[in-house]
């Protein structure tokens, strides 16, 4: 028999099993704690809640490590590319030359959207936020794949998730191409899929984009480390829509949805919305500094601290190193750049941030490296989209993949009126 843990209530004393993960994680099993006792537990905001049991990413926040299905980020981030990644994220084990060779083949042959859709971006507004565009469209692409409504099918999840995968950057460039008021730009079977991205992003008909290698490599990198990140707010909506044995189209276009929020994706564009403050008001960073070590000021260093991390983002560390380089190599000169690495070197050496582990985290450094390469902070969270597709397609599979999965139904502790009788509207008075 496993371990067990006890609660005692009233008098009587129920047994709930304790489940241990493969990195020694503990959890109680309250999945019968209802039908034995009538209870139920309360965890406001899910964060004492274990969802699910996932072999896709471990995360431990205390020691800095992230690992997709065993491997550390280092060794991805170093040796790996964006799509090797996203096949071991959804498949379980590193490709080998001919798996990723057919998967390679499998995105090429499905980045092409269909030639009507182009009616579908031009109805939208040229107000129209990217990730409002990102989410409808994705939904829209489904509808011209009928065997995607009927839902899953084993036969059929090759080319689905490689569909998916696939179209996103399509539709996430068409959009960029759209709000701007340019002429979409068809992807080229000849490029990999981040070169390929960024031809479609800012080519031109009569001249096609220069795509320095490290241009290329700095974007493939920031789409391998968002790839997939445990059970966070747009992954856990993705599996919750599952559950309904709801397509992978309209679960990831859910994911999109929980994503745009500005406390989950929109971090990398609050940090250039602080640095543009910061250099409208004739700061360099410095008094903004102070401002921040003050409760009472109001005013918050965005990019730096993270709620799973209490260590050093090890993500953070990958991508500080090529944002250094991208900036060397570009040589750009530009005042938002110069006002963040000096809050980058203050907050590195003031005591007050390194007690409180609060280091710059992977959204500080990625929004850096997306201004240097020309990406508007409108498209930020859309970059973020298209590189957790791979986690939400793996988690989506290990939903649809578990015979005994229901579909997702929380309990809730009710504070409202207790029963009462109706009243008519000429009797009703105002609580005012």
């Amino acid at each position: 028999m496993g371990k067990q843990a006890k609660l005692e209530l009233d008098g009587k004393t129920y047994i709930l099993p304790v489940v241990v993960g493969s990195e020694g994680e503990h959890g109680v099993d309250i999945s019968t704690l209802r039908q034995t006792s009538g209870l139920i537990t309360l965890d406001d905001g899910y964060g004492n809640t274990g969802s699910c049991v996932s072999k896709i990413t471990f995360i431990d926040g205390d020691k800095g490590i992230l690992r997709y299905r065993g491997y550390p980020i280092e060794e991805l981030a170093e040796k790996s590319t964006f799509i090797e990644a996203a096949y071991l994220i959804i498949y379980g084990e590193l490709p080998t030359s001919a798996q990723l060779k057919r998967f390679s083949d499998l995105l090429t042959a499905n980045e092409m959207l269909h030639e009507s859709m182009k009616n579908h971006f031009a109805t939208f507004p040229a107000t129209a936020h990217p990730m409002a565009i990102l989410s409808s469209m994705i939904n829209a692409v489904s509808c011209y794949h009928p065997r995607l409504i009927e839902g899953y099918k084993a036969d059929m999840f090759d080319v689905q998730a490689a569909r998916l995968l696939s179209k996103v950057r399509t539709i996430a460039a068409f959009a960029y191409r759209v709000s701007r008021g340019l002429p979409a730009i068809y992807p080229k079977p000849s490029y990999k899929y981040t070169a390929n991205f960024l031809h479609m992003m800012f080519s031109e008909p009569y001249q096609d984009y220069d795509l320095k290698p490290e241009v290329v490599r700095a974007l493939d990198l920031i789409f391998l480390l968002h790839a997939d990140h445990e059970q966070n707010c747009s992954t856990s909506t993705v599996r919750m829509i599952a559950s309904s044995q709801a397509n992978l189209f309209a679960s990831a276009a859910g994911g999109v949805c929980a994503l745009w929020g500005p406390l989950h994706g929109g971090a990398n564009q609050a940090v250039i919305e602080m640095l543009e403050d910061i250099h409208r008001s004739g700061d360099d960073g410095s008094r903004f500094i102070a401002a921040a070590k003050d409760k009472n000021s109001g005013k918050r260093l965005m990019g730096f601290g993270h709620r799973v991390y209490k260590n050093y983002d090890p993500r953070a560390k990958i991508i500080k190193a090529q944002c250094d380089n991208l900036l060397k190599v570009l040589n750009i000169s530009d005042p938002l750049l110069d006002i963040a690495k000096h809050l980058e070197e203050a907050a590195l050496k003031d005591s007050y941030f390194v007690e409180r582990k609060l280091y710059p985290n992977v959204d500080f450094y990625s929004g850096i490296i997306m201004r240097a390469i020309g990406i508007p902070k409108e498209m930020f969270t859309v970059i973020f989209a298209i590189g957790r597709m791979p986690g939400w397609i793996a988690n989506y599979k290990e939903i649809v993949d578990h015979q005994g999965t229901r579909i997702y139904r929380p309990r809730q502790i009710y504070t409202g009126e207790t029963e009462r009788h109706f009243v008519s509207l000429n009797q009703r008075k105002s609580k005012a």
